[in-house]
């Protein structure tokens, strides 16, 4: 008997986070370790009628490819690939990992070069969604492997998993309703300013000017569990959109590698400065890819405080109530920004400790909490 709360979980995904209609083509993807939650979402996608696509693809593969595949093998885009994103209404990926660190020992210039050339599907993929052509959503299925780089047990992990998602709640949909208004307010304020300014005791200061640019309400739709409101930086701004320099609190990781003291400085919207304490190679590689991977495509601020704790996957991470991140690459099209890259890669700084975030001069966080009545966590 499968655990109650994946049947939860696959309802919540299919009737909310995707609203999957009879006679829609929906790509369901995940490794076979994900059984579990791969059944329960075929059921509930079949009972809605809707026309499946499964993709079941062990995790080994990647490693294969990559220690075997030919420089041409690296750049192939598929037609079929790009056929598939062309026709697909619904995405469903699971991100289910049998070993996180299977891919620590890579060549990153091969993944680099394997990233740039996928660009076209990652461009395509954006777009459909940023029309509202394709559906998206992703959630993480509880393993060994996650746990034991969360430092908990498995049941230790499967019970953060699904709180951080309120599937412990009777009505998970009602709880992500509820967030959608807190967050909305966080979205109304910011729409139409100019300029974000984060400031944090480990001497991050990063301006980005926000200006003309769309903010996003995350909840639930796309990440699951989602709770951060975001946009893009305009890199057409007289100043370049982005500027100053900020250290990440925790490891950035990537391809289940994980970079440890990351330290970036922005320059009219680009990476001009980028160190690290460990694995900084593998950081200038990907920050090296493409030309777009050197600029900023995403801001956001975390508002789930129900997670509290790094857990080293960005899917919950990215989310800490009290943070913000900055993803260098491509940016989300519905944001406004539209830089290109084979990268999107989030990287995440701690406020809860003498952090500040500015809008246009005013303080609206302090210590990782919103000054504001009725905004998350406040």
């Amino acid at each position: 008997m499968r655990d109650p709360r994946l049947d939860k979980l696959a309802a919540v995904l299919v009737e909310y986070s995707t609203a999957v209609r009879p006679g829609q083509l929906v790509r369901l993807s995940g490794s076979p370790v994900a059984e579990p939650l791969l059944e329960a979402l075929y059921e509930k996608l079949i009972q809605a009628g809707a026309n499946v696509r499964v993709r079941c693809t062990p995790d080994a593969f990647d490693e294969i490819f990559f220690k075997h595949a030919s420089a041409a093998q690296l750049a192939y885009v598929s037609p079929l690939d790009l056929e598939e994103l062309r026709t697909l209404d619904v995405s469903i990926g699971l991100w289910a990992e049998t070993n996180t660190k299977a891919l620590s020992n890579v060549d990153p210039k091969r993944q680099g070069q394997a990233s740039s050339a996928r660009k076209p599907l990652f461009k395509l993929f954006m777009e459909r969604a940023a029309r509202g052509e394709l559906k998206w959503t992703g959630t993480l299925f509880p393993t060994q492997a996650s746990a034991q780089d969360a430092e908990m047990s498995l049941r230790e992990y499967e019970d953060f998993v699904f709180a951080a998602g309120h599937l412990d709640k009777p009505d998970p949909v009602a709880e992500w309703k509820k967030i959608h208004a807190r967050q909305q307010r966080v979205v109304e304020y910011l729409q139409g300013k100019r300029e974000v300014r984060f400031r944090a005791a480990n001497g991050t200061d990063l301006r980005v000017n926000v200006e003309g640019m769309t903010w996003i309400n995350c909840s639930g739709r796309e990440n699951f569990p989602d709770g951060e409101v975001f946009t893009g930086p305009n890199l057409k701004a007289p100043d370049g959109g982005v500027n100053g320099t900020v250290r990440f609190s925790f490891p950035a990781v990537h391809h289940g590698r994980e970079v440890e003291g990351v330290e970036l400085t922005f320059e009219r919207g680009r990476v001009t400065g980028a160190k690290a304490a460990k694995n900084e190679k593998f950081l200038l590689e990907m920050l090296d890819q493409d030309e777009g991977a050197r600029n900023l495509g995403e801001i956001a601020i975390g508002t789930n405080y129900q997670i509290t704790r790094f857990t080293k996957n960005t899917l919950f991470d990215e989310k800490i109530g009290g943070t913000f991140h900055a993803a260098v690459g491509a940016g989300y099209p519905e944001s406004g920004n539209t830089n290109e890259s084979g990268l999107h890669w989030d990287m995440v700084c701690d406020l809860r400790e003498g952090g500040t975030i500015e809008v246009d001069g005013e303080t609206i966080g302090k210590d990782g909490r919103f000054v504001f009545e009725g905004w998350p966590g406040a």
